[in-house]
């Protein structure tokens, strides 16, 4: 795959960031543990699917203290239709107990002490420190994935070394250009049946043959 010029980095960085200002998750949520709780329900689940679940399991359990002390299987019960909900729950109890007893009931604002939670691992604690914080952090998910090889801006095999290709290629801005990302891939350059036509960096694409068109 050819990879992209530093020029077309900076131009794909710029459109991006123009097309999409102020861009942010598609997540509902009011504080930091509601975003948390949300980020951890939406590995491999959708955003609006996250949405439908997280307003009955905030009313029960508005907070860590709350949390901590639910029983899991009622837990599993209130976000059943969440991919991997036996896991979940499991993990946003435990996330919660290590919040109460190791932090003092305050969610960690620090990177490493925030993936030492359960549940917790290095995409998750970036995603809630890109909305929640504006950290200059990239996260990738499978919209960023997708995407960054598509634009040629990354030929890595894993999520973890894509992000190091996307942060050395971008170097600033790095929430605004991940929160552009997601919404692009979700909504424009999509798995199946990609809006090619709708597309505003469609001169740098690497894989535009491949696509039929839709």
């Amino acid at each position: 795959m050819k990879k992209a010029t530093k020029k077309e980095i900076e131009e794909i960085k710029k459109r991006l960031i123009e097309h999409y200002p102020q861009a942010k998750t598609e997540l509902h949520y009011k504080n930091l543990y509601q975003l948390l709780v949300a980020v951890i329900l939406s590995a491999q689940c959708t955003d609006k699917r996250v949405n439908m679940i997280t307003p009955a399991l905030f009313e029960k359990y508005p907070d860590i203290d709350s949390l901590a002390e639910a029983d899991v299987e009622d837990v599993k019960e209130l976000i059943k239709t969440c991919s991997f909900f036996n896991n979940k729950a499991k993990n946003l109890v435990a996330m919660a107990k290590m919040v109460k007893e190791k932090f003092n009931g305050k969610i960690p604002e620090d990177e490493k002490e925030l993936v030492k939670l359960p549940g917790v691992g290095q995409k998750t604690a970036h995603v809630v420190m890109i909305e929640y914080f504006g950290k200059n952090l990239m996260a990738v998910d499978t919209h960023v994935f997708r995407v960054s090889h598509r634009l040629g801006l990354s030929d890595a095999k894993t999520a973890k070394k894509t992000e190091e290709d996307l942060v050395k290629a971008f170097k600033t801005d790095l929430s605004a250009v991940h929160q552009a990302m997601v919404l692009f891939g979700r909504y424009i350059c999509k798995a199946k049946n990609p809006k090619c036509d709708e597309c505003f960096l469609t001169e740098f694409c690497k894989s535009k043959d491949n696509f039929k068109a839709s």
